[in-house]
């Protein structure tokens, strides 16, 4: 490999000192005009970049974010990333993803990304065990975590995410008023320290209109398969007249995997038959194939807010942001 050039390479060619160098090459460092051209010039003739990681070393801060993730099979994972890794490059930090599954100790894996010296930790998944992340291995030289897109039931680690309580009672409140009032909730991968609350808040809204029945299925996963395999018990097991009428599922990927159960096995018509309503509005869902009503998260908003709280410029605590309900012809 050829060698890269150096600062002192650099510094040689332009007649100034290595430091000058550096400063030319730091946003908002004290440095002449001409002497930052010269600079320039010369590390363009030497094709010279910073090394960021030696920069690291004194600045304590490398601009790399670790981001954790389980549940790859969920493709709404997608454009929280997409968004999540265009905010963070427009600031100047990269996001390190780290997937966190079965197969991975979640403490290694907290520890692994504390030695590669990143500036903080975003949780984006289901399954982070409290007693992990606070164990003692981890010691007080922890980056800091946050949590996003669900709620944090973890002392001291924020969230960013959607209000829950608020949506739920859009929902709730849409369905009762198109005459549904036989519910189900198919719910996805059993959460640890992060939550989502849609169950509860469903069971809570219809709970306040009288009906107090809520059917519950689970899917154990976020996937088309999940979703379809959780209704297929479902309708399997519960004759015509006993079944729900409205499905309510916790997300958009459950609830296409579960359309497509009803209308490819069982030859159910939605919504005259059972409707269906799903969370997070995934781009699929609206196609005219499935027209799922839903309900849009303020991705780009929360994303901003946890890259704010990363930076220090808002303090790191909770925030509940509002979404808005998308209706469509699947109720």
């Amino acid at each position: 490999m050829r060698k890269r050039a150096t600062a002192k390479q650099v510094a040689e060619a332009a007649g100034v000192s290595k430091w000058t160098v550096i400063r030319a090459f730091t946003p908002g460092a004290s440095i002449t005009e001409e002497s930052k051209r010269r600079v320039l010039e010369s590390a363009a003739r030497l094709n010279y970049t910073p090394n960021l990681l030696a920069r690291s070393l004194a600045t304590k801060s490398t601009g790399q974010i670790a981001v954790f993730v389980d549940d790859f099979a969920n493709p709404q994972k997608l454009p929280f990333l997409e968004t999540l890794t265009e905010q963070l490059q427009a600031v100047g930090r990269v996001a390190m993803l780290i997937n966190i599954n079965n197969h991975f100790d979640h403490v290694h894996a907290l520890l692994h990304a504390d030695q590669r010296q990143v500036d903080a930790i975003i949780l984006f998944g289901t399954a982070f065990r409290d007693e992990t992340l606070t164990d003692r291995q981890l010691g007080n030289g922890t980056p800091p975590m946050f949590v996003l897109a669900r709620d944090s039931q973890i002392d001291g680690v924020p969230a960013v995410v959607c209000d829950a309580e608020l949506a739920l009672r859009d929902i709730v409140d849409h369905l009762y008023s198109r005459g549904y009032r036989r519910p189900g909730f198919m719910s996805g991968a059993p959460a640890l320290s992060t939550a989502l609350r849609r169950r509860e808040y469903f069971s809570k809204f219809w709970s306040e209109k009288g009906i107090t029945h809520v059917e519950q299925l689970s899917a154990q996963k976020y996937s088309l398969q999940a979703g379809a395999l959780g209704i297929r018990n479902y309708l399997s097991d519960t004759s015509g007249k006993e079944r729900i009428d409205v499905l309510m599922c916790e997300n958009d990927i459950l609830a296409l995997g579960a359309m497509d159960e009803m209308r490819g096995r069982f030859d159910l018509r939605i919504p005259e038959d059972i409707a269906v309503v799903g969370f997070d509005n995934y781009e699929l869902g609206g196609s005219s194939a499935y027209s799922l009503t839903t309900y849009e998260q303020p991705l780009r908003e929360m994303v901003s807010i946890i890259i704010r709280m990363i930076k220090g410029e808002v303090d790191p605590e909770t925030v509940t942001l509002p979404g808005e309900l998308v209706v469509r012809s699947s109720t």
